[in-house]
């Protein structure tokens, strides 16, 4: 896979308050050399290999669906459902189709998270990964009705579901349709914890909006990468509304751990095994088929 093409110099900027431009900005651009701009060293791209860390100061950059599925599950092990659901345009937003023809064709998903049955360490597992190449990995529709489809897949086969998170919040061209997805997650949610399955909530950068405060939130245990950007509202509308200077570790991912939000920081290159010791502690490995 040809990840670089030839230029000289790009500075990357880990997101601090989500913005438009942020939206469509890729956060390992093509190029000979990278700048992190949480370390603010220039990094010669063959010095990140397929976990996309910094090797300065540890930054994990943004990985795509499929990338992150790649490290995570046994090998050949992941079977995707869902994979052609579509968004319409039910508030007749704009140019949305557009929109949603950029993001796929940019990355070859149809939406902004992918699901599926897996293995994991030989546990049997739904997993839902979702992207932030495709529109931040905004929720809408198809986002809220593939993770609810997910949870209630491993509900009715008794399985552990594993989301992991990165979105910029709710999808502002579906409107209140897309603030619909946080209740119907979590019921879905709630129904999975009743028949005492477990649920675990993997964070990545960044995780904001109607997600933080939905699915992402309500893990049984709660995981998250190095210095992810975890929050609802942005770091300047908070303080505009509050009239005060913010802490400038406010919404990392150590500071939530800190105040008690997260049960663990956990680097990329540990996650898998991380999740495999969880999963032997709750789950009994058994043959499991599809159907």
């Amino acid at each position: 896979m040809k990840l670089f093409k030839k230029k000289n110099y790009i500075r990357m900027n880990p997101p601090e308050v989500i913005s438009e431009a942020e939206l469509e900005t890729p956060s390992i651009p093509d190029g000979l050399w990278i700048k992190c701009n949480h370390c603010d060293k220039t990094i010669y791209t063959k010095e990140i290999n397929e976990y996309k860390i910094c090797p300065n100061c540890g930054y994990h950059f943004r990985l795509t669906a499929r990338e992150r599925i790649f490290l995570t599950v046994d090998e050949n092990s992941f079977e995707e459902f869902d994979s052609n659901m579509q968004a319409k345009n039910p508030m007749d937003y704009p140019d949305y189709d557009k929109i949603i023809e950029k993001a796929q064709s940019k990355t070859k998903l149809k939406d902004a998270v992918m699901t599926g049955y897996c293995k994991i360490g030989g546990y049997n597992v739904v997993l839902a990964v979702m992207d932030s190449y495709f529109m931040m990995a905004s929720m809408g529709s198809v986002v809220g009705e593939k993770i609810t489809r997910a949870i209630e897949a491993a509900t009715e086969k008794k399985l552990p579901i594993i989301i992991f998170t990165a979105s910029g919040g709710a999808r502002m061209q579906e409107g209140i349709i897309s603030l619909m997805q946080m209740a119907k997650t979590s019921s879905a949610l709630n129904r999975h914890g009743k028949a005492g399955l477990l649920y675990i909530s993997v964070i990545t950068d960044p995780t904001t909006g109607g997600v933080s405060a939905s699915f992402a939130s309500l893990g049984d245990i709660i995981l998250s990468e190095p210095k992810a950007t975890i929050g609802f509202a942005g770091r300047r509308v908070i303080e505009g509304t509050i009239n005060e200077k913010l802490p400038e570790e406010f919404q990392t991912a150590e500071f939530q751990l800190e105040h008690g939000f997260l049960d663990k920081i956990v680097t990329r290159t540990d996650m898998k095994n991380t999740l495999i010791q969880i999963l032997k502690l709750h789950c009994q490995k058994e043959v499991f088929e599809n159907g």
